[in-house]
């Protein structure tokens, strides 16, 4: 069965900046909580664009795994699809879109995703859930914190 999830945050920043922030796959790092223990295991700076694969090491509920993404779509400044080629999931298909507003920048995250081993997986849903939204949630906090630190110094 396939799920959803979908998360929203508005910074008072502009489109290019806040596009080039998420342009940069280091900045994952920056945006993952640390006891996921997020690292990249491609040279870095990473060149993104359509094609272009990005290795992942981490840690989830104490077990370690390698991750593989695929940059599917790239429409700078507007949008770029990033999708699991390797991991944990049946499916994992990460929408990210940036829109202009009246007071800086709507930045949006969809998330497409399947469980392994459905149905039977899915009795882990509640947990995977709660873990994704506390992974968000965490995510956004950061992306704001670094862009606002980074358009205080710049100002």
């Amino acid at each position: 069965m396939e799920h959803d999830l979908h998360a929203e945050i508005e910074l008072p920043l502009n489109l290019d900046t806040v596009f080039e922030f998420f342009s940069k796959a280091e900045n994952l790092e920056r945006i993952t909580p640390s006891e996921l223990k997020f690292r990249i295991l491609n040279p870095t700076p990473v060149p993104m664009q359509v094609g272009t694969l990005i290795d992942y090491r981490l840690q989830l509920f104490g077990m370690p795994f390698k991750w593989s993404s695929l940059i599917s779509e790239w429409d700078p400044p507007h949008s770029f699809t990033d999708e699991q080629v390797k991991g944990p999931y049946a499916l994992w298909v990460h929408r990210h879109s940036f829109e202009p507003t009246e007071n800086g920048t709507r930045i949006r995250d969809h998330v497409r995703y399947r469980l392994p081993l459905s149905p039977l997986g899915d009795l882990a849903l509640p947990l995977v859930k709660l873990q994704l939204r506390r992974i968000f949630a965490h995510r956004q906090q950061a992306v704001q914190d670094a862009l606002m630190q980074t358009k205080a110094s710049a100002g």
